[in-house]
């Protein structure tokens, strides 16, 4: 099926590595615009129409625009089903697999984000994730069942989850314990995540 080209908006080193990742996964053509976050691009009024919280990764579809990483994630494997990233309505893996897709966002960043900035979670009937250890287990839980979060299938929620667990345990957010070491390293020895690796690199070197 032919689809509008999707324009994709990026900054290297930044969350949305993990939608370059997946593009590359997906094999599908694209045009990029790269955001400088320390210069403040993403800031600027041309890309605020687009994303009024400033942030990447967005997209744009033909007059659909989408942002927040899961959720792009999520739209780009359902609008390319051909690529097996995610499970269809109907499948089995479908709920589990959104399940992941929303944790991220729902539990996982919001207990990051706290233990980043030595914040207390405050009481567990209040708190997004009710507490770190927690959360942590519930994740680690499901890696240990592996060899992916869907058990043998690989999809958009490794993506997702295999940057996301690369860029926090390098910050010592999340401890590098051998389940979480594994399975980033397993995730990251994809071919297509290497090449988006190399890509990002290529950025930031033409960023200077």
């Amino acid at each position: 099926m032919d689809h509008p080209r999707i324009t994709f908006f990026h900054a290297p080193q930044s969350r949305s590595g993990g939608t370059l990742a997946l593009l590359e996964e997906l094999g599908v053509e694209y045009d990029l615009h790269v955001h400088r976050l320390g210069a403040g691009t993403q800031r600027e009024s041309a890309y605020l129409a687009v994303n009024p919280m400033g942030k990447v990764p967005a997209i744009r579809h033909g007059d659909t625009v989408v942002t927040e990483q899961p959720a792009v994630m999520m739209y780009l494997s359902d609008l390319y089903p051909e690529a097996e990233l995610a499970p269809g309505i109907g499948d089995p893996l479908r709920g589990p697999y959104l399940r992941w897709m929303v944790f991220y966002g729902s539990c996982f960043e919001p207990a990051v984000v706290d233990r980043s900035m030595q914040r207390d979670a405050g009481p567990a009937s209040s708190s997004p994730y009710g507490d770190y250890d927690t959360m942590l287990k519930v994740l680690t839980d499901q890696l240990e069942r592996g060899p992916y979060l869907l058990g043998e299938r690989f999809s958009a929620a490794d993506v997702l989850w295999g940057t996301a667990l690369n860029w926090t345990t390098m910050f010592e957010l999340v401890p590098e314990v051998p389940v979480i070491r594994a399975y980033i390293d397993r995730v990251a020895a994809r071919p297509a995540m290497q090449r988006a690796a190399e890509k990002d690199a290529g950025l930031v070197a033409a960023q200077g």
